[in-house]
């Protein structure tokens, strides 16, 4: 088979899986949905492994190849495909999508089971990953749209997944309308880009762009602009991150599917994808580079007040890809690209460690509740602990290589460039701050009465259910949360997801270690071979060595004074001392007030102004019901005339007759 049938196996295995599960919905157990589902993903990462090496194959200069499935319109210079492009770039999402992807679904297998919902989540979830290969696989941004669309349905179908919790219907419309905003941004700014290209393929386009466009140029500024804000909605960054941190309402492995590998990394990639039109228009890179610094640093300080365990970890999510925006904006591919990777790997495992600590506490996700989880469960203990020392940048676990990376690039850059290398350090400190007040909140000090129970054999359990972000009593029989939870100590589906990504995150950093290994950097070099930056903005070992010891050092720092503050247990009146900053940054910097008074409240009154004064006053009053009461005025005058007498009939003649005589007579 060629590199391309693989591609598009890596699309039917997981639609295929969404589709039968959807079809046999009552016909099939749903244990056996959770099998097809776990193998459909496992068969696209198969895929993809084949992809991968039939692209080796290859010969550098011939490793962008496009398939052609079907043209869906191909008229007056439109050229709509449905089309798919294997490169370097979209093999390595598709390895790390479909691969995390894989483990989550097999953690989901246990987790989620006993609940109501179990064989559609299985569906949402093989959709879901369906969507997002779609994405980074299309060759065309006709394709890229569909796929951008899909993924933002899909988030909306699994955050909203316990519909019976308002929080969660809620927060899934939260992510889909701010995701439409997104939709809208990269529709206008393919307009833009296809007004001077006059395609729609990548490949041609990145191939056109140097003609078509000045550099700088308005046209072509605007449109990059816009592609950002599809960027932003989707990667969380400011000011359209106000849903990431809403959409941890959808069960835990939703929360790894979106923050780990797939969702939040979308704009990553597309930066990265739509590499030549950023280097044509400098000015918006620099955009994305200057928000991207921006959001790692806004993240960051939120995550040091949050109490809600899931949030925390959403926080440092948004700052990551902050760090991300911010490399690949400045031309750093394949040091975002790489932090992409090992993000997904040492996120993915917070978010399960999480979860299992979270179905111990008996669906508790309230880190004030949380204390001496180490000795009840040691494996969940040793997996967050893995999760945030490669998350924290330590050595040698995987962050320690590629975040520091990041940074040494845009020390590199020189500049303006080297406030946001400063930046990602002051990140980088105050990530291992809030990640290791996370850890020893949850896992040391004085056991819980729920960690107590655990030691002693038994798993606690809420006897009456609650919606841990307001209190209100569910009813687990219907879209709320299953009776049952579960932990990766008694689960051994749990365990073997959870402990494959540990071992990534601590290995997958030595791919890019400098002076030693540069197997990521060469094997993306065919994708990125037309970029004026990829070859030469390469700092040497030392001064790469340089950096990642200043930031292990920063990160060991952050973790001492995350133990002098909370280390045993310990619970400092932070809040009180600090008042208003902790009251700052625990409304989230006032982000969704904000938003809510510029942007909520007006289009709400608009609204109803458009209600009230044009449908109902215009549209009904004078369109629909002046329209009506006109046609039943003249149907009532009609009917009185048909009296069904002939000398009346004759007399109307007669009368219209000798109207139109005069009229002609007046009008000679």
């Amino acid at each position: 088979m060629t590199v391309t049938t693989y591609g598009w196996l890596v699309l039917a295995f997981p639609l295929a899986g969404s589709l039968l599960i959807g079809l046999t919905f009552k016909a099939l157990p749903q244990r056996l949905h959770g099998v097809i589902g776990v193998l459909a993903i496992l068969l696209a990462f198969l895929s993809a492994v084949a992809m991968f090496f039939k692209l080796q194959d290859l010969g550098e200069e011939h490793r962008q190849v496009v398939s052609v499935g079907w043209d869906y319109a191909k008229t007056v210079g439109v050229d709509a495909q449905l089309s798919i492009l294997v490169d370097p770039l979209s093999t390595l999402m598709c390895l790390v999508v479909a691969g995390v992807s894989t483990l989550i679904h097999l953690y989901s297998f246990a987790y989620m089971g006993g609940d109501r919902g179990y064989s559609r989540f299985f569906a949402y979830l093989n959709f879901f990953v369906f969507s997002m290969l779609l994405l980074v696989l299309a060759a065309n941004f006709f394709l890229l749209i569909v796929g951008w669309a899909f993924v933002g349905a899909a988030s909306y179908f699994l955050i909203s997944f316990w519909y019976r919790r308002t929080t969660a219907t809620r927060a899934g419309i939260k992510a889909f309308v701010i995701n439409v905003l997104g939709d809208v941004g990269l529709v206008l700014g393919t307009y833009f880009i296809f007004r001077g290209t006059h395609t729609l393929d990548f490949l041609t386009t990145f191939h056109e762009v140097d003609r078509a466009f000045t550099v700088n140029e308005p046209s072509l500024v605007a449109g990059c602009i816009l592609l950002l804000v599809g960027a932003f909605a989707k990667s969380a960054q400011v000011p359209l991150h106000t849903w990431l941190p809403d959409a941890m309402e959808g069960p835990t492995p939703v929360s790894a599917l979106i923050h780990a590998a797939t969702m939040v990394t979308a704009g990553v990639y597309l930066i990265a994808r739509l590499h030549p039109l950023f280097e044509r228009a400098p000015d918006a890179a620099a955009v994305g580079a200057i928000i991207g610094c921006i959001t790692l640093l806004v993240a960051a300080t939120i995550g040091l007040v949050v109490t809600d365990l899931k949030r925390v970890i959403a926080y440092s999510t948004m700052s990551q890809i902050g760090y991300m925006i911010m490399g690949v904006s400045s031309a750093a591919y394949a040091a975002g690209m790489f932090h992409l990777m090992t993000h997904a790997f040492f996120k993915a495992l917070l978010f399960m460690a999480a979860g299992s600590v979270i179905s111990a506490m008996g669906g508790i996700q309230d880190l004030d509740r949380m204390s001496g989880f180490r000795k009840a469960m040691p494996f969940t203990f040793a997996c967050m602990v893995i999760g945030g020392l490669a998350l924290s940048g330590i050595p040698p676990f995987s962050g320690f290589f590629s975040k520091d990376e990041i940074i040494s690039l845009e020390f590199d850059r020189g500049g303006w460039h080297t406030i946001l290398g400063v930046a990602g350090y002051l990140g980088a400190f105050m990530t291992a701050i809030y990640t290791f007040r996370m850890i020893f909140r949850a896992f040391f000090g004085e056991p819980s009465p729920e960690a107590q129970e655990l030691e002693h054999g038994h798993l606690y359990h809420a006897p009456e259910p609650t919606n841990p972000a307001t209190g209100e009593v569910e009813d687990t029989d219907v879209g709320f949360p299953g009776p049952e939870h579960h932990i990766a100590e008694r689960e051994g589906s749990m365990k073997v997801a959870m402990g494959s990504l540990a071992v990534l995150a601590i290995i997958g950093g030595f791919l890019q270690i400098p002076g030693v290994t540069n197997s990521l950097h060469t094997f993306l070099e065919p994708t990125f071979a037309d970029s004026r930056f990829y070859a030469d903005l390469e700092p040497s070992a030392g001064t790469q060595w340089v950096g990642l010891i200043v930031g292990a050092a920063i990160g060991l720092a952050g973790i001492a004074i995350a133990w002098r503050l909370w280390g045993d247990g310990r619970r400092p009146e932070l809040a009180t001392r600090f008042g208003a900053l902790h009251r700052f940054l625990v409304n989230k910097w006032y982000f969704d007030e904000v938003i809510d008074f510029l942007v909520v409240r007006p289009v709400a009154w608009f609204g109803r102004f458009a209600q009230g004064a044009i449908e109902r006053g215009i549209v009904d009053g004078v369109l629909v019901g002046g329209a009506s009461g006109t046609i039943r005025a003249l149907s009532a005058a009609v009917r009185g005339v048909q009296t069904g007498y002939l000398r009346y009939y004759a007399a109307l003649l007669l009368v219209g007759l000798t109207a139109l005589g005069a009229y002609f007579l007046v009008s000679a």
